[in-house]
């Protein structure tokens, strides 16, 4: 095995230390050599492929980590996820390669549930119009949508479902939950009821995202899912672009059939300004912002650090995917 002092670690993430330098100067008094992400935005699986030869340890945003990408890790021990999901990891390449593959579970759940909640508020209520206007010599008369007495429906019920219906505690909301694996003991202490999704979809005047990219979730909000939400509901995605069928959500959009979307994440990202879903007034567009913060990003980062560090020193890390 080598030593630790002479393995070379490619770190992706470019809020990889942003908020906490001792990540950073930690990292180059324990390796040989430190490799950052120069592109300030995640690689695609040639630019990773470029980098990966003779990295033994690999701190990762949310790159394109494909079967070849992983092709040219021939070196490669540990993939250490910065961030909880795993969607863009081909694992099944990674565990036949023996790499290590872990990840960050409720490192960013705070921050994602605040996002949350402010774009809940904001689909409610046209403050961003209100305030360009008013910026801009206006004065317009506004109204919105109180939050209390309405229902608000919750599309998975891990760490980040959770800490949204914590913080809605105090709205005065019905909360809703749809998770096959939901602890019904903690929805209980949260005042949130566990419901089927068809039920939660018929009840909500606001249906939230916080459901993983598996094979049975990807597409999920297709065109039957959004037909069977409340007419005039909005919905908010803060978890991944991936679950939703923008095709669809752009119809249910422009018929009216829905109030709005608050979406802090795409199918392709950056979307790009012809995305159909940016030319709709009815539309907030966040640059999937919800895991950064300060306080999320540092304890990402020091998450993923001690796990790549514990797999290169030929310990068990703490949380292994495969």
């Amino acid at each position: 095995m080598k030593p630790l002092n002479e393995c070379h670690i490619l770190v992706t993430p470019t809020s990889y230390g942003q908020h906490d330098p001792g990540l950073k100067t930690e990292l180059a008094a324990v390796v040989g050599r430190v490799t950052y992400n120069e592109t300030g935005k995640p690689l695609s699986s040639a630019q990773l492929a470029a980098l990966l030869p003779g990295v033994d340890g690999y701190i990762a945003g949310l790159d394109a980590i494909d079967a070849g990408a992983l092709r040219a890790a021939g070196a490669l021990r540990v993939i250490a996820r910065y961030g909880v999901g795993t969607d863009n990891v081909d694992l099944a390449a990674a565990r036949a390669r023996g790499i290590v593959v872990t990840n960050t579970p409720g490192a960013n759940a705070a921050a994602v549930a605040e996002l949350t909640v402010a774009l809940l508020l904001l689909g409610a209520r046209p403050i961003l119009g209100a305030a360009a206007a008013t910026k801009a010599g206006g004065w317009p008369r506004t109204s919105g949508l109180s939050l209390g007495g309405k229902t608000v429906g919750l599309v998975g019920f891990g760490a980040i479902g959770r800490a949204v219906a914590g913080l809605l505690a105090g709205f005065g909301v019905r909360l809703l939950a749809s998770d096959p694996w939901c602890d019904v003991t903690l929805a209980a202490a949260l005042g949130v009821t566990p419901v089927e999704l068809g039920a939660l979809l018929a009840e909500s005047d606001f249906v939230s995202l916080h459901a993983p990219v598996t094979p049975e979730t990807r597409g999920m909000v297709d065109a039957a899912f959004l037909a069977q939400m409340k007419p005039g509901a909005c919905l908010v995605n803060t978890a991944r672009g991936e679950l939703v069928d923008e095709a669809a959500l752009y119809e249910a959009l422009a018929s009216g059939r829905l109030r709005g979307a608050a979406l802090d994440a795409f199918a392709s990202e950056p979307p790009g300004a012809d995305n159909p879903l940016l030319s709709l007034p009815t539309v907030i567009a966040t640059p999937h912002m919800g895991a950064h913060t300060d306080g999320a990003t540092t304890t990402m980062g020091r998450m993923a650090l001690a796990d790549c560090l514990a797999v290169l020193r030929g310990e068990e890390p703490v949380y292994r995917v495969v």
